[in-house]
């Protein structure tokens, strides 16, 4: 055994000394903020829940759960429903998810499984991320300037062609569905990749060794072992995504046609709930004010819904694997 030099004694021992009242001092406090972080961000979603859900309670006693289910909304009249915008913000944000949650594990797989150069991987590494500091309005812009007669042509022969699928029932005409979804998929590739990548790279090496081993090939190894190892981080990323998608706001309301319409076809314009709170508000008067609120409530559930359900999805998923 080699011996230690007087240097790496005096490190060693510092280490195993107890730690100083300095020390305790300093652990005592970080845990008492963590505890008041934690207690200001719970008391902060209970105050917003509070305060908008007191503003929704005239709109909540006037029109009921009818207001979920309706599809007319008439300011002029007093009718309101957002059954469009349930169905236009479920829609657009599962097909930003399939599309943006199947690029993005992609691309996590091939910028952690040694298929690039470490100089390329980086540089395309550092593009996707930069791809999250875009400002959501010029997202907007670019599929209205550069997307939409883009994809025009495409979406004319489909429905010149399989017009008689519902999903291609209509033209496209200008904003709509499928454009409103590609951009978001964009928007939330960052965030899914970036969260893919983490849980891939926390898979200790000797695991893909051991499939080598085995007499796997490379890519029986990534889709047979290190994607189902890293399962739990990779649907994390997806449920991030997927509330990142129902949350998106002005991209969404340059794009998606803001029509009060429930429709299959993938070019026919729609609406979503953010877009609605965002387009309504400037102009609401005091009748259209607690309506609004009242959608915005409906818009935190279903977040809500989705973050808790993915949370015990995962949860559950750990545990699984643990035993």
């Amino acid at each position: 055994m080699t011996s230690l030099t007087s240097a790496e004694s005096d490190h060693a021992a510092g280490y195993s000394q107890p730690p100083s009242s300095a020390d305790i001092l300093f652990d005592k406090g970080f845990r008492g903020l963590t505890y008041v972080f934690t207690l200001a961000t719970i008391l902060l979603l209970g105050y917003i829940v509070f305060e908008i859900g007191g503003k929704a309670l005239p709109a909540l006693s006037d029109y009921g759960l009818g207001f979920l289910t309706s599809t007319t909304w008439d300011v002029n009249a007093g009718e309101f429903g957002i059954l469009p915008e349930i169905w236009g913000t479920l829609y657009s944000s599962i097909l930003a998810l399939v599309i943006g949650g199947f690029f993005g594990i992609t691309i996590a797989i091939f910028l952690t499984q040694d298929f690039l150069p470490y100089k390329v991987e980086m540089i395309l590494k550092t593009i996707i991320e930069l791809l999250a500091a875009i400002p959501s309005v010029v997202y907007g812009l670019w599929g209205i300037f550069f997307l939409i007669p883009l994809i025009r042509p495409l979406a004319d022969f489909f429905h010149d062609t399989l017009g008689w699928i519902p999903f291609f029932s209509t033209s496209l005409s200008g904003p709509g569905l499928l454009p409103a979804a590609l951009v978001l998929a964009i928007m939330i590739l960052p965030t899914i990749a970036a969260v893919s990548q983490d849980a891939l790279r926390a898979i200790p090496h000797k695991t893909k060794e051991a499939a080598f081993g085995m007499g796997a090939t490379r890519w029986e190894a990534i889709l047979k072992v290190m994607l189902p190892t890293a399962s739990t981080g990779i649907f994390g990323a997806l449920v991030l995504g997927f509330g990142r998608a129902l949350g998106e706001t002005m991209a969404l309301a340059m794009l998606v046609g803001n029509a009060n319409q429930i429709s299959l076809s993938l070019f026919s314009p729609a609406n979503t709930l953010a877009a609605l709170l965002a387009l309504n508000f400037p102009e609401a008067g005091e009748l259209e004010t607690p309506v609004l609120m009242y959608a915005a409530c409906v818009l935190l559930l279903i977040t809500l819904v989705v973050n808790i359900a993915g949370s015990l999805i995962m949860a559950s998923t750990g545990s699984g694997g643990k035993r």
